[in-house]
Formats: structure tokens, sequence, C-alpha cells
């Protein structure tokens, strides 16, 4: 099993993040990881992406072009990334925030409004682990009792009483996609 995922958005929604967790969680299963950021010089607001590759094999490369997945949580990452899903794979957008959704018909594609679900679960931060929870739901390449500890390790020691929230987000995004039929 290999997994290329690229994850894209604004500083600040936790692009960087998620794609850690993925990485720390894997090498608590003795996966090969690969966690590569790119970022403008602005904190928050610029644009971010990640690019992690979780693998039972040894990883050739971290520099790739083509995706299984894409977790794109804003229209400027849709519109970039759309055409970087290989063939069969699987898109996830922050439907909330897209207002052109991708159109292609040879992957699968989620739209999941995890900024509301964000700002229903009174932290809007928590979007991203939403967004982990849906493509856990949809690729489960990693059992989640190593996420948590994955997110343990990602979160700083001083926000660990977040935790329990990040946890619930992620179950939130499970159920979100659970039952979801992707438009092909």
């Amino acid at each position: 099993m290999t997994e290329e995922i690229i994850i894209a958005g604004f500083g600040g929604q936790g692009v960087l993040s998620l794609g850690m967790v993925l990485s720390y969680a894997g090498m608590k299963e003795d996966k090969e990881v690969s966690w590569m950021p790119s970022y403008g010089p602005e904190m928050r607001g610029g644009t971010a992406n990640c690019v992690t590759i979780v693998s039972d094999t040894k990883i050739s490369s971290p520099i790739i072009s083509k995706f299984d997945t894409v977790i794109a949580l804003n229209q400027p990452s849709v519109d970039k990334f759309e055409s970087a899903v290989k063939s069969g794979g699987i898109i996830f957008y922050e439907s909330t925030n897209v207002i052109n959704p991708p159109k292609r018909s040879d992957i699968e594609i989620y739209g999941i409004a995890a900024s509301a679900e964000a700002a229903k679960m009174n932290n809007t931060k928590i979007l991203n682990m939403i967004m982990l929870g849906a493509f856990l739901q949809k690729k489960p390449i990693i059992k989640m009792q190593n996420i948590l500890l994955g997110l343990k390790e990602v979160l700083p020691e001083r926000y660990h009483n977040l935790l329990p929230l990040n946890e619930q987000a992620i179950l939130k995004g499970m159920e979100l996609v659970k039952d979801y039929v992707a438009s092909v």
C-alpha cells in the first residue's frame, strides 16, 4: 500500500498539521512516510500545501506531481490540484469555502462542509481534523489509535486539553461521509 496525498489550503487552516498527523501516525505503524510542506512567507492567509506519503514499502521520492488523494480546503486549491488527482483517485474538498466544485468524471469527489461543522462544534480550528476523518473513513490507511497518538505528537503540550475535541472532529468527519455517495 502506498498513498500519495496532497493537502492544500490557506495558511492557518491546519493544512500542514493534517499532513503531519498522518505522518506521525504512519510512523507509529512502522510505515514509511514522507512529509514535504510548501508555503508562502505569510503565516496565515497565504497559500500552504503539503505532500504526505504513507507506504508499506520504501518511498523513492517525495517529489510527485500526481496524487491518489487531494484534500482541498479552499477554491484556489481545488482549481490548482483537481487535475493532479490520478484517474480513479479521490478529491475531498471543503464545500463551505468552494464555489466551483471539482467536475472530473474519472475520480470520486466528496464535498465536506467541515467549516460549518467546526463552527457547530464551537472551534473553527478543527476543520482540518473533520477533513482527516472524512479521508480516513474512505481510505482507512492508518488505525484510529495511531492517528490519536500522531495528533498527540503534533499538538503542542499546552493544547493537549483539546485532544478529545480533535478526536470528536475526526469522528464527525467519518460520520459525514459514511453514507455519502461520491459524485463520479
